[in-house]
């Protein structure tokens, strides 16, 4: 009988130990006890009833330490089913069609996790077997064998295995797998037994060494290794497998790999997977983690087209210093090969990753997960990282110098360049844009522009082009009749009903720039970043030609006015009829004089106060830091920066300023349009609503929201400028505090 409960301990039943699942078999509903055999919810391990030689106290005693032969089988096949590697050899079977079985649920999922915990549940079951010897070992050299020896020996495991068996019992019952196991055992670790607590402190060691494995292939070489999608970064191409059909999903790999794929891996390939992040690791950390895997892959695989450059040779990579702007960085290579491999070692030397690997291999020998250890170490390979992608980045792609030319150019620095462009093309964007050959009408003056301005040192300018929107694509509405526009009360265009923020000014307002972007700048200068250049451009080049018109038109007025007075100086009648007219028009050069002080006080806080000042900021970022997420960072702030302060951000002021630039462009041609300057009532009624404008503009500026907080530091300097006079402040008021009928042109002198 005490070796047939031997047995019985072991997960082996009998005549005497019965299970009763299997005798259900006498009822028709045999259950065979194979690896895929459900788990049964409670013990079912019981001394059979036809044993009538054992009292009812044995009879309790014997069933209450058979359960833990139960609590052991279930616990054996739940290791063996998670350890079985059959499938890995099944004939036939391509890698492709058994990830697919696993995606429409034709098969078990497996588990690189489940296997490791079976392996930590494989070592416990082990120091349960040897006690179970060890007592049979007592039975045999013990004349007189008790049931209390069976008691005394395994009574430490009735601490163990059954939390052990309630926590398989989860696991198969919820499908829980990879991170969400690790957050389950890391749960179950605070309990107040000290045998239990060792107990699963050793399966989550076991759980912890396969993510260490994926976390060392991540971040040590940029290969994600997670066949079943259980770590806490997964690629996006496991994401669109899920969902799009295999035919669909070759198409668009296919597609893909025309494509840089290093950029594509950075900007869309990877991503942090919630649901597989335990939750002792951090958000922060986690994003440590993929931007450290993100860099080493662009580390490691560098463009084909990337070649190291020096100043006086293009073929050969030699030892010396670069100078970038506003800072001298010294580097030093060793004349080698383009070939990939070594460039990708170059970048990343071994010595680093051995470095990386390190300090991952002493995480994973250490028998407890320490949180700070483990923040500690990431923090440390993502500054390793970030320091070797800094260097690529801005050293060698000489990412200060294609700064120094977005500002050149997007921002409006080089404003010769930009001056003889609207000045060549002013007369073409006096006429409605044609839709076909819009584009090609403004090549020939931003060439001409170009030989004029642009000198043969500046390497840059081949990388700007010139685009015009198509009309059907652009937010602008086709400006035909713009040569007679009409304005209604508001000042608004009669028709323009864009109730957007991007009020259009004529057709001509989708004139935008392209910066061509080679590997590896597309890291930093994203389609996002170039978007938001291209904002600021647009107003920027809005604002210098109502600027340049302004001043057009003040020269084409006097060019008049001196024809006219050579014409006339010797008849005295027709002289003092220019001269009345030239009366009757003063107060409109008061109002041109007016709009031009705006526009230039405006164009002189943006240019200088906020682009001029966020760049000397971003230029002691760049050298005083070398690490490229903060670069980003700081980046990033320097663009929400000119963005905010000019004003891009607050509807109610964009719209002013559109309606503002638009009446300045509708003063000037209607001066130099109406050729006889009979009547001055529409000239009248801009000045009123520009008026108006400009008083609105001002009392929003002024208001302690916006020039009492730190989001335009500079705005108190620009609102002085402006009212230097107490001019618009006493205009303000009085168009706040009195309800008054429509003042006459002269007030405006």
């Amino acid at each position: 009988m005490l070796h047939e409960l031997l047995l019985a301990l072991l997960g082996y039943t009998g005549d005497l130990i019965i299970d009763v699942r299997e005798q259900e078999e006498e009822c028709g509903a045999h259950i065979p006890l194979s690896p895929d055999a459900p788990i049964s919810q409670e013990p079912t391990f019981k001394l059979a009833p036809d044993v009538s030689f054992v009292q009812s106290s044995e009879r309790d005693v014997i069933e209450r330490i058979i359960t833990l032969g139960f609590y052991y089988r279930e616990l054996d096949r739940f290791a063996a089913k998670s350890r079985n590697l059959s499938w890995i050899r099944s004939p036939n079977e391509s890698p492709v069609s058994r990830t697919s079985q696993l995606l429409k649920g034709k098969t078990l999922k497996q588990s690189v996790y489940r296997r490791a915990i079976a392996n930590g549940i494989v070592e416990v079951l082990s120091v349960y077997r040897s006690a179970v010897l060890h007592i049979e070992q007592k039975f045999l050299s013990d004349s007189l064998p008790i049931v209390a020896t069976l008691t005394q020996g395994l009574n430490k495991f009735f601490v163990l295995l059954p939390p052990l068996f309630e926590l398989i019992l989860e696991i198969e019952r919820d499908n829980i797998y990879g991170g969400k196991l690790l957050n389950l055992l890391h749960k179950r670790c605070h309990c107040g037994v000290p045998e239990l607590q060792t107990c699963i402190q050793r399966l989550l060691w076991h759980g912890h060494q396969v993510m260490y494995n994926q976390l060392a292939s991540w971040v040590v070489y940029g290969i994600l290794h997670d066949p079943y999608r259980e770590f806490y970064i997964s690629s996006q191409d496991d994401k669109d497998s899920e969902q799009e059909s295999g035919p669909h999903l070759l198409e668009k790999l296919t597609r893909l790999s025309v494509a840089d794929t290093s950029l594509n891996d950075w900007h869309l390939g990877f991503h942090i997977s919630l649901d597989m992040l335990p939750e002792y690791i951090t958000m922060h950390v986690a994003e440590s983690i993929l931007f450290a895997g993100k860099a080493v892959r662009v580390l490691r695989n560098p463009s084909p087209s990337f070649q190291f450059k020096d100043g006086s040779s293009h073929q050969q990579i030699q030892r010396g210093s670069q100078r970038t702007q506003g800072y001298t960085a010294t580097i030093s290579f060793q004349n080698n090969s383009s070939d990939n491999k070594l460039v990708g070692e170059d970048l990343l030397p071994q010595a680093e990753a051995d470095k990386i690997e390190s300090m991952l291999q002493d995480l994973k020998e250490s028998s407890e997960f320490h949180k700070r250890s483990f923040e500690n170490a990431v923090d440390t390979i993502k500054a390793v990282a970030a320091s070797h992608l800094w260097q690529l980045v801005v050293v060698r792609a000489d990412l200060n110098g294609h700064l120094k030319a977005l500002k050149d150019y997007f921002l409006l620095e080089k404003g010769d360049f930009f001056q003889s462009f609207l000045e060549e093309s002013r007369q073409l964007m006096r006429l409605p844009p044609r839709q076909s050959t819009a584009e090609a009408d403004l090549m020939v003056p931003f060439q001409l522009a170009a030989l004029k301005t642009i000198g043969e040192e500046d390497k840059y300018f081949s990388r700007v082009s010139l685009r015009m929107p198509s009309f059907g694509i652009a937010l602008k509405p086709s400006p035909v009749d713009l040569p007679k526009v009409k304005v209604n009360k508001d000042g608004d265009s009669v028709g323009h009903a864009d109730a957007s923020l991007e009020v259009s000014l004529d057709g001509w307002d989708g004139i935008s720039l392209e910066y061509s972007i080679d590997w590896p700048l597309q890291l930093f200068v994203t389609p996002e970043v170039l978007s938001k250049y291209q904002r600021i451009f647009q107003y920027l080049l809005r604002l210098k030609r109502t600027q340049m018109e302004l001043e057009k038109s003040w020269a084409f007025a006097m060019h008049q006015d001196h024809i006219d007075f050579a014409k006339h100086r010797n008849d005295t009648r027709k002289s003092s009829v220019s001269q009345h007219q030239r009366q009757r028009l003063r107060p409109m050069w008061h109002v041109r004089e007016h709009m031009a002080f705006l526009i230039r006080n405006l164009q002189f806080y943006i240019q200088v106060d906020v682009i001029e000042s966020q760049w000397n900021v971003l230029q002691s970022h760049i050298q005083n830091s070398h690490d490229f997420t903060e670069l980003v960072g700081f980046h990033q702030e320097y663009l929400a920066a000119l963005i905010s302060q000019s004003f891009l951000d607050i509807g109610s002021v964009s719209r002013i300023l559109d309606g503002i630039m638009k009446l300045c462009l509708q003063f000037c041609w209607k001066i130099e349009n109406d050729e006889s300057n009979k009547s001055t009532i529409e000239l009248e009624h801009i000045a009123e609503e520009f008026n108006k404008k400009s008083n609105s503009l001002y009392t929003i500026l002024r208001s302690s929201r916006l020039a009492g907080s730190q989001r335009a530091p500079f705005l108190r300097q620009f609102l002085l400028r402006l009212n230097f006079n107490s001019f618009f402040e006493a205009t303000a008021r009085g168009v706040l505090n009195v309800v008054r009928p429509r003042p006459p042109v002269s007030v405006l002198q």
